[in-house]
């Protein structure tokens, strides 16, 4: 028997009452704090859980909805939290106290790597680095490790950046803004129309050796970012939001596509999550599907002709196996059964589809095809890379720090672990050149697939197709790479003589390696 659906109103009505309570909690907690103080004698840890559980219904709600602005109201009572002192004492209470004292660090800093607060993660971390090492004596031996590793973990993440900036006067560090800016495209050209919008994106981290974070890789934290709009921009509401005013209506209208976040989901996790998504999606929206995992290829029987169209037979990227070994694999015809292969997708490609594989065996998925005349666009990392490169994988794939930040990406490949801030924003200026002249390849291009500009109308995706492109042109130009294996690679394929062939492409390439004193890493160009 068919289950009814939940009509609009159902979830209008739900969204409503959970925004009601929101808001409700916020201004009475506002109103309160003094009174809970002085006439009903909570201690001041009590009120800090209070403000504390507050706050981080605004971060889950900013993970519902996609909007900064929730952010900003959860790193409010945060910082009331801190400045106020509310958990000033708890070292004189039990252990579960200090570890609700450490759980509010934690999820503070989540808060501030997210709004990109450099100086008030360093800040909390040095605090909360000093509050583990004084409460050693109080936890069990296990959960001192347990938070001891969070600090290690934290420490680690702020220095993943590929390359520093420092200011050129006082050779601090700056803080650079990687959300969607209006000066991050190239402007609009007319003639493209608004097809396709970006509805939901899933963003998968299964990469057990790279930094992380509270279940958040620095792949995944990169592609977040790349998602988002920078708050304050002018195309992104500034207004402060009422969450009551959160209707459905405005879910469907949001500036920022919603995210699932999974870290090191197993296959049936992972399968779930794309059935919702999908099943969600409304008309004329896409899903953005992005994998950055180990690759899991298969143990090929010579003997057996190999078909790359049937989908399973080049493997595909791992999923986390939760130590199920019920399927030892002794049988080389038996494909691994905690994989995510390319033929799991199929069902999926009902509705526009963007996947990007960040993975050592990307190319098993370079044979996907379009089986129901939806656009679906499948962009995949190198099959290999320089060693110089490999070595830190901890702190990011290649492919992701391109479509990231296609000038850090760039600064990495020519060797530099480090630039002032003048000289990288001269280069931001060629990048924007060279972005410019990459869209004009997509638009003019007489062979390119049509998937591609029908993709084109949203901003997201077309910055992304736009810095997969430069990351594509600049490895074909650059001598440590021109081997194909180093190569990044599309389904459908970029014509390449539109886009390494297109000497405007390639002279704002050169150019920036003129910028930065590096252009003998890179081939001779026919001039434009």
């Amino acid at each position: 028997m068919e289950q009814p659906q939940t009509s609009l109103f159902d979830e209008k009505k739900v969204v409503q009452e959970f925004c009601d309570l929101l808001e409700c909690s916020k201004e009475l907690f506002n109103g309160l704090r003094a009174i809970l103080d002085t006439v009903y004698n909570l201690k001041r840890w009590q009120i800090g859980e209070i403000a504390s559980k507050i706050g981080q219904l605004y971060y889950h709600y900013y993970l519902r909805t996609s909007e900064t602005n929730y952010l900003n109201e959860a790193y409010q009572f945060y910082t009331a939290i801190r400045a106020r002192n509310y958990y000033k004492n708890v070292t004189q209470e039990t252990p579960d106290l200090i570890l609700k004292k450490h759980r509010y660090y934690a999820r503070f800093i989540v808060v501030c790597l997210l709004l990109n607060y450099k100086q008030d993660v360093h800040d909390l971390v040095t605090d909360f680095a000093r509050q583990v090492e004084n409460n050693k004596s109080i936890l069990q031996e296990n959960e001192e490790l347990e938070w001891s590793q969070v600090v290690l973990e934290v420490k680690e993440f702020l220095d993943s950046d590929p390359v520093q900036v420092l200011k050129a006067e006082t050779y601090q560090k700056c803080d650079i803004q990687m959300r969607l800016l209006p000066s991050s495209l190239p402007a609009s050209e007319k003639g493209v129309q608004t097809r396709i919008t970006l509805g939901d994106a899933i963003i998968v981290g299964n990469s057990p050796s790279q930094l992380k974070f509270s279940e958040l890789t620095i792949d995944m934290f990169r592609m977040v970012q790349a998602l988002e709009r920078s708050p304050g921009s002018p195309s992104h509401t500034m207004e402060k939001i009422n969450p009551a005013q959160e209707t459905s209506e405005r879910l469907l209208k949001r500036e920022n596509p919603h995210k699932y976040l999974l870290y090191r989901p197993t296959f049936f996790q992972l399968y779930t999550f794309l059935c919702t998504a999908i099943k969600e999606l409304p008309p004329a929206h896409a899903l953005l599907l992005y994998l950055s995992a180990h690759g899991s290829k298969n143990r090929l029987n010579k003997n057996v002709e190999i078909n790359e169209e049937d989908g399973y037979e080049l493997g595909g990227v791992i999923t986390n196996d939760r130590k199920d070994e019920t399927n030892t694999r002794k049988q080389t015809t038996l494909k691994n059964m905690h994989c995510l292969h390319p033929a799991d997708l199929y069902p999926f490609l009902r509705k526009p589809m963007m996947i990007i594989v960040d993975s050592d065996n990307s190319k098993a998925f370079s044979m996907l095809p379009n089986l129901f005349g939806q656009p679906v666009i499948c962009l995949m990392a190198p099959e290999e890379l320089p060693n110089s490169i490999k070595e830190q994988f901890s702190q990011g794939r290649l492919l992701t720090c391109f479509l990231y930040s296609p000038l850090m990406a760039f600064l990495q490949v020519c060797g530099f672990d480090q630039t002032s801030d003048r000289l990288y924003e001269t280069c931001s200026q060629v990048i924007s050149k060279a972005l410019q002249e990459i869209q004009r390849s997509y638009l003019r291009s007489r062979t390119i697939d049509h998937s591609f500009l029908q993709f084109f109308g949203d901003d997201f995706l077309r910055l992304i197709l736009l810095r997969f492109a430069f990351c594509f042109c600049t490895l074909k130009l650059h001598r440590a790479y021109k081997d194909s294996k180093f190569h990044p690679k599309s389904c459908p394929v970029l014509p390449e003589e539109d886009f390494v062939g297109n000497p405007a492409i390639n002279k704002a390439i050169v150019d920036m390696a003129d910028v930065l004193g590096v252009r003998s890493l890179f081939l001779e160009t026919n001039p434009a």
